[in-house]
């Protein structure tokens, strides 16, 4: 069942609506191209929908294209994991995979054309002089003292450069503008750093200096004939020197940029930075954690591709930031796997029942097979086989010795009917020496199998494996990574890792679920009947299968973000 809705229009479509009605453009060409220094987040999959979705939309393409300029910090694990990311997520670069290290050489011809043609220079100052003469953002800044070098000099030093003649940051190529400028993306931006000693994932060492993101991006644009450079609003201030490049420089292309409010997600962080920090310090377990905002943590949690396509046509486009809800996120996954997921029963706290009048099999042990649906909703998901033995497991939150008539489980005296199976009724409780109870003694109806007792009050449906057929599992129980909607943002706290809720993972170790869940797949995804949705996870503990939660039943965060309690 395909839960995705057609994607409203918003005010990029607009524009590109009118591009092809003046006949601006015959086609459209969009690009998604991030820095390999991270693996994508749920903001990142805003951008990819963005981007492809309009490229389908218009009948257009779409690039993949790796904007990788900072050797530093990129390699190729993070290449490989956004292009599996993304093509998990729905979608198909198909040929066009680029890198701007391509464009490497064609970019290098492009600075010695602006130095020709007086429009950058060779600078000697370094890094903290450079933001010294910078200005702020109230006053002017000041030329460099070497802005007024000769055309032959600057291209001298510039060779020099590219040969490896000096030093890390004694020197930049800088563009040439406006110092006074009220932007201060254009007071004279290097265009090109010197870095040595670094390996390049896709060049090696044959460069010893790397362009900037600035400089590479509109280029990179051009050279790839894209027609609408769609970023998030933070370029917005960079959209004049992406023009100014691109003006100043002989290219037939000049793509519109446009920008698009990020995803600011509560409850979670979507800044790379603040992302690499989370793995580097080990407060996850890694990029792909179950908790992180990541797409490959949210694969390995459990979320569909569907899901989070969904979310981002809901999200819409606008040009104002805002904050989402994290229970949107959560709203579209359930909604997804209620519609798609098997059901299946699983204990995750076990309390032992034993079936007292439960008739031995001829061999000593008897195994009932039931028959159970794998789906209330949808008969297309057929059935499955579930076996009813003497000694069960039901969960502890399922009895207690007294209740109210509200508590609609199993208590003292009362029944229940077993999921799929009998009516059960508790007729003693027995206890450590601690006074814990440790199992129940029941009896069954033999009579109530898909028929409900005369003359008898039975509270309610309680889900239950078999002692001796379930399958031991360790059941992980993730939930929003933060405690604060904005942990970031917070200046109550000297550092916003002390939002991390403790509550995000919690390990159930005892578990037992049924028989049919031996062999699923990691990845599968099912509904465990009252409990939540739960994805098999790729690790093996203890010979035990491990599930994931990936979200519960109901929105449990709701009555704490309206001030009660859960």
């Amino acid at each position: 069942m395909n839960t995705e809705t057609k994607t409203p229009t918003n005010f990029i479509r607009q524009l590109i609506d009118k591009d092809l009605e003046s006949g601006k453009h015959q086609s459209i060409a969009t690009r998604f191209p991030p820095e390999p220094n991270g693996y994508l987040h749920i903001g990142h999959a805003k951008s990819i929908v963005l981007n492809f979705g309009i490229a389908a939309d218009y009948k257009g393409t779409c690039n993949l294209r790796f904007d990788d300029t900072n050797p530093h910090k990129e390699n190729i694990e993070f290449v490989n994991a956004i292009q599996e990311d993304v093509k998990w997520l729905g979608y198909d670069w198909e040929d066009r995979l680029y890198y701007a290290s391509d464009y490497f050489e064609k970019l290098y011809g492009f600075a010695v054309e602006l130095v020709k043609a007086g429009k950058a220079y060779v600078c000697d100052l370094n890094a903290e002089q450079v933001r010294e003469y910078r200005g702020t953002l109230t006053e002017a800044g000041k030329n460099s003292p070497y802005r007024d070098r000769s055309i032959e000099e600057n291209l001298e030093l510039l060779e020099k450069m590219r040969a490896g003649e000096f030093e890390d940051g004694t020197r930049t190529l800088r563009a040439k503008i406006d110092m006074a400028s009220p932007n201060i993306n254009m007071r004279d931006p290097a265009l090109y750093r010197i870095r040595h000693g670094v390996i390049h994932h896709q060049t090696g060492e044959s460069w010893c200096m790397y362009p900037m993101y600035d400089f590479t991006h509109p280029i990179s644009d051009a050279l790839e004939g894209i027609t609408h450079s769609l970023c998030t609003l933070e370029f917005e201030d960079h959209r004049p020197l992406y023009d100014w490049i691109l003006d100043n420089i002989s290219i037939d292309c000049h793509p519109q940029q446009i920008e698009f409010s990020r995803l600011n997600l509560q409850y979670t962080v979507v800044s790379k930075r603040k992302l690499t920090e989370l793995v580097t310090d080990n407060h996850v377990a890694g990029w792909d954690d179950p908790r992180m905002p990541t797409l490959a943590g949210l694969r390995r949690r459990g979320f569909t591709p569907a899901s989070i396509r969904e979310f981002c046509h809901r999200i819409g486009v606008t040009k104002a930031d805002n904050s989402v809800e994290m229970g949107m996120l959560e709203s579209c996954i359930r909604e997804d796997l209620d519609a798609n997921a098997p059901r299946r029963m699983a204990v995750i706290d076990p309390l032992k029942v034993t079936i007292t009048n439960y008739p031995e099999g001829p061999t000593g042990k008897k195994v009932e097979t039931l028959t159970a649906g794998n789906h209330p909703k949808d008969e297309s998901f057929g059935e499955r086989e579930i076996y009813l033995t003497r000694e069960i497991w039901i969960d502890k939150a399922d009895f207690r010795e007294e209740a109210n008539r509200k508590y609609k489980r199993l208590v003292t005296g009362g029944e229940v009917r077993l999921r799929n199976a009998y009516v059960i009724r508790a007729d003693e409780v027995i206890k450590d020496d601690n006074g814990e109870i440790i199992e129940l003694k029941c009896t069954y109806d033999p009579d109530t199998l898909g028929a409900n007792p005369e003359g008898r009050k039975v509270r309610g449906v309680i889900h239950w494996v078999s002692a001796s057929e379930g399958v031991p599992a360790e059941i992980r129980l993730y939930d929003r990574l933060f405690n604060h909607p904005a942990p970031d943002s917070d200046k109550t706290v000297s550092d916003w890792k002390e939002h991390i809720n403790p509550e995000s993972l919690v390990v159930k170790t005892d578990c037992m679920v049924e028989k049919s869940l031996a062999n699923v797949e990691a990845g599968e995804t099912f509904q465990f009947e009252r409990e939540g949705y739960f994805c098999r996870d790729k690790d093996t503990s203890n010979g035990k299968i491990v599930f994931n939660r990936v979200v519960t039943l109901r929105d449990s965060w709701a009555k704490i973000e309206q001030g009660g309690s859960t």
